[in-house]
């Protein structure tokens, strides 16, 4: 490497020595010249956070040293896994990538929305993947948390062999030992550098002795020794080399030599000042901070990173950060291991620091804001400060709802200023919604600024959970102990100690009035519809034969139909063949669609008060023996779970559950139980008759996702947000199988029976196959983004809306067929038409799309809001050839289309909006609405209107 490119210099300069005589060969011994052929390995810029920013552009000669020095220091073996921790734009990147990459080592590359939350991160680096090297600033280390630090990072089983923190102060010792649990063997350095003479300069490896020594250093640690051809020297005001004392650090060596802004050549060996201040005392070489750390307060000068390493060093502190607001206040900034009393901290400060050094104020914050470099972000925390005085002078909340109003003004304002006349969605995600780390830190600060106070562990809800679970951990805060308006939140890991105790056993609360499970195929034949087209027939192929339908294809006894296995007994045969081109609904000059001449009415037939919102979709179960007995099963965010009579809209029964009810419910197999999902993260049981409670299963985190019934088995398969999936005997009362699916599930399983797959999509991007009977991962594919909408299958295919606007395809097989895109976010499912030509689904750009299986658009429809129902299609009753569609848009409209060509047939406009899907059975059609309702309206031909 190095020695290659002299050999080949001396050449070079021998046979252009005849020629040019002693000149050119004098300038390539004395210069470095950027125009010279392969001379530079890379370009970058200086963040500016240490001083002005520049361009930097870095010789193959200056960053070769540290790549053979660093594999010789951490003695990298081809079993090493180095972290990439600095992003592409931080020259370290470059130590660390090539390090590994030369040594035949691994390196790790996470994805950034991992990198911005510490446990998950943590978890990845040191029990997923067994980091061994860690290069990163003591700000990245110290956003895990000294209490992860020390049972993880730094722990005596730890997989970590090396650990080098650099671009920023190094900890102090005492700091450091705390982080360390006895037994602890990683050998830590502090390294240092400037990414003028990229990229580190020195090395000093913290003797073991000294981190397990009991006696006091308040010395800082040192600097160390320099790099592979690297000159460091300690200069006076006056430019002279100093052999003790303080001065400023200057760093260079012969090929260390970097081209700063338009710099075409430069003199081999130059020194650069770095800003930097040391002291060199018996030797050592000591840091003592940065040119503008040095601020004049009271008379005294005063270094701000003592004042932050002595703050660090107190007990009940995790982390801090101090700035010297508007050259007039010294503020420090700190991250709490448990409610602090602001007066303790001062008086423990002003045991270790003179009077001048006392901060002017203290502000709790939830975690430190950084660049992306990895270093503290002083222009975020200067935000945060103005905020905080804004804060104290005025009286910005009046209570719970306007908490609610001004949270979605804060998100739209940070993430969507457009769309301020939109209500945000209640599952957004931040990081998935355009947010980063920076707007994550802005957002926080909004909130606590908002309401008054620090709100602990609000950034990690903000980085992983939705809005509304952002609210309710702000909630319990703010207002601790009230009746709160909505759920409680679901952002932590669940113990469920409020959940009674005979809940939780998984025992029944009725066992003496269980009603026998008969499974005689004439007691139990039913018929239940949920959204998407999906039908379960179970035993009813005597009902289907008095009706006049001919048998199933599948089974005389049971048959599923969810848009997998099209039961074509059930419906009519439906035209078939593609529409001749894609087309967009005709509309008149105003904007207002045009409606066929066929059209269709709708009528309210009845309504039914819940208590609060319903987006849960409805489950309507017809027995295949008293049709008119036919019921409506849907929950709401009341908590109460209600079973209607479908045709005369009388409440049957009503059972209040634990919490909010999202999940829409599924009829057992033997049609005697329903089950559904709780936010309190148990999945009810309830008898289907009188809502008794037969069983409750818990799981660690809420269930907003709908279960699927087997029906060959009768098992219940659904997710939760705890990110397992589980397949329940409710019979037997047990749980059969339990995986973990790598995220978060809020969409509904999706069962297959040829081949007998189950489909499970989970918010981190997932779509997995499990093998139903055992629980096993057949195959995966990472969609790289959040899945809400809900699997579909047909035939051939399963399809799924990602909130990227692409709705995609595969084969049962895991291969990826094709994929259509919209401009926006799809949370509505797919749903496929009777005779699986067509696939139909809507997007958050406020279309409804029409594709052919080939993933080809048939038509589209555009709405007057997002669409984040899941369409449903049926015949139209009064002419049998002809399908509909039936969906709803966010802002309560019901539309319903023509199927094979879009065309409007009618739109009914609920007082209220809609999330909930719609269900069609005969002429009537089954929502739920944020008014508090369950709605059924009558679908009415011309002549009935």
């Amino acid at each position: 490497m190095l020695n290659d490119r002299k050999e080949k210099c001396k050449k070079e300069k021998m046979a252009n020595s005849t020629s040019s005589e002693n000149s050119s060969e004098d300038k390539s011994e004395e210069h470095m010249d950027v125009r010279l052929k392969h001379c530079l390995a890379y370009v970058l810029h200086t963040s500016g956070t240490t001083g002005t920013p520049k361009i930097v552009r870095v010789p193959h000669a200056c960053i070769v040293p540290n790549i053979q020095h660093f594999r010789i220091l951490f003695e990298i073996t081809q079993e090493d896994v180095l972290f990439l921790a600095s992003p592409l734009t931080f020259d370290p990147s470059v130590v660390e990538i090539f390090v590994a990459l030369s040594s035949g080592a691994s390196l790790l590359i996470v994805p950034t929305s991992v990198k911005v939350l510490p446990s998950k991160l943590a978890a990845v680096l040191f029990s997923h993947h067994r980091v061994t090297i860690l290069q990163a600033t003591p700000t990245l280390l110290r956003r895990f948390g000294s209490q992860l630090i020390k049972s993880t990072v730094l722990s005596a089983s730890t997989s970590l062999r090396v650990l080098a923190l650099g671009g920023e102060a190094f900890p102090s010792l005492a700091v450091l030992k705390s982080w360390r649990e006895v037994g602890n063997r990683t050998q830590i350095f502090n390294i240092y550098g400037v990414t003028e003479v990229s990229s580190w300069a020195t090395f000093y490896r913290i003797p073991e002795k000294s981190l397990n020594s009991t006696f006091k250093c308040e010395l800082p640690v040192q600097l160390g020794f320099p790099l592979l051809g690297t000159v460091v020297e300690v200069r006076d005001t006056n430019g002279f080399r100093i052999q003790e004392g303080n001065g400023q650090v200057f760093l260079g060596g012969r090929n260390r030599v970097c081209f700063l802004d338009g710099e075409m050549t430069v003199p081999l060996g130059t020194m650069r000042a770095t800003g930097d201040f040391a002291t060199v005392k018996d030797g050592g070489l000591y840091f003592l901070g940065r040119k503008d750390s040095q601020i004049k307060r009271h008379g005294k000068r005063l270094n701000i990173e003592l004042v932050q390493q002595v703050a660090e060093g107190l007990q009940q502190v995790e982390s801090c950060a101090v700035i010297w607001y508007n050259q007039d206040k010294l503020i420090l900034f700190m991250v709490s291991k448990n409610e602090l009393v602001k007066d303790h901290i001062f008086k423990e400060l002003a045991k270790h620091l003179p009077s001048h050094a006392i901060p002017d104020e203290l502000v709790l914050i939830d975690s430190l804001p950084f660049t992306s470099h990895g270093k503290i972000d002083v222009s975020e925390l200067n935000k945060i400060y103005l905020n905080y005085t804004n804060l104290k002078s005025e009286n910005k909340l009046n209570g719970k709802e306007e908490l609610w109003e001004k949270l979605q003004h804060l998100w739209k304002s940070i993430l969507s200023p457009s769309e301020d006349s939109l209500e945000v969605p209640d599952e957004s995600l931040f990081l998935r919604s355009g947010g980063d780390s920076f707007k994550s830190v802005r957002l926080l600060s909004e909130i606590e600024t908002l309401v008054g106070t620090s709100v602990p562990g609000l950034l990690e809800v903000i980085l992983s959970r939705s809005i509304l679970e952002i609210y309710n951990h702000t909630l319990h805060t703010v207002f601790p102990g009230e009746d709160l308006t909505f759920s409680k939140t679901c952002a932590t890991k669940r113990k469920f100690s409020d959940i009674n105790q005979e809940e939780t056993s998984g025992k029944s609360l009725h066992q003496k009035s269980v009603m026998p499970l008969n499974l005689d195929s004439e007691r139990n034949a039913f018929m239940a519809l949920s959204r998407g087209s999906q039908i379960l027939s179970l035993n009813t192929t005597r009902f289907l034969t008095k009706l006049g339908h001919c048998p199933s294809a599948y089974s005389s006894d049971l048959t599923l139909q969810t848009n997998i296995q099209k039961v074509k007994s059930l419906h009519p045969p439906s035209l078939t063949g593609k529409s001749e081109d894609s087309t967009c609904v005709e509309r008149t000059e105003d904007g207002t669609p045009v409606i066929g001449a066929e059209a269709v009415g709708l009528h309210v037939r009845w309504k039914s008060d819940t208590g609060k919102c319903v987006d849960a979709s409805p489950l309507v179960v017809i027995p295949a023996n008293d049709k008119p007995s036919a019921t409506v099963y849907i929950g709401s965010h009341s908590h109460r779970m209600m079973a209607i009579d479908l045709y005369s809209g009388k409440v049957k029964w009503q059972q209040i559950l634990g919490d909010r009810i999202e999940s829409s419910a599924c009829v057992s197999k033997c049609g005697n139980f329903i089950a559904v999902g709780c936010y309190n993260g148990l999945v009810y049981v309830l008898k289907s008759n009188n809502g008794e409670k037969y069983w409750m299963f818990t799981t660690e985190d809420a269930v907003k996702s709908s279960a699927t019934v087997d029906p060959t088995t009768g098992l219940l398969y659904f997710g939760s947000h705890d990110q397992h999936a589980y397949a329940l005997d409710i019979y037997e009362k047990k749980c059969v199988w339990k995986l973990k699916c790598g995220g978060a599930i809020f969409s509904s399983p999706c069962l297959n029976l040829i081949p007998h797959h189950l489909y499970f999509a989970t918010l981190g991007g997932l779509l997995l196959a499990v093998n139903p009977a055992t629980g096993t991962r057949v195959w995966k594919h990472s969609c790289g983004k959040p899945l809400f909408s809900s699997p579909q299958c047909c035939l051939q295919y399963v399809c799924i809306g990602c909130v990227d606007g692409n709705l995609l395809c595969f084969t049962h097989f895991g291969e990826q067929v094709w994929q259509f895109s919209t401009s926006e976010p799809i949370f509505s499912s797919p749903c496929t038409s009777i005779s699986e030509q067509e696939i139909f689904f809507g997007s958050h750009d406020c279309f409804i799309y029409c594709c052919s299986m080939e993933g080809h658009l048939q038509w589209k429809f555009e709405t007057t809001s997002r669409v984040y129902s899941t369409p449903f299609a049926f015949h139209n009753r009064n002419r049998s050839n002809e399908m509909l569609l039936a969906t709803a848009s966010t802002d309560g409209k019901l539309w319903i289309l023509e199927s094979k060509s879009g065309q409007l047939q009618s739109v009914f406009e609920l007082p209220g909006e809609v999330f909930s899907s719609p269900v069609v059975w005969e002429s009537m059609l089954i929502i739920g609405c944020r008014n508090n309702y369950v709605y059924c309206l009558d679908l009415l031909g011309s002549s009935e209107k």
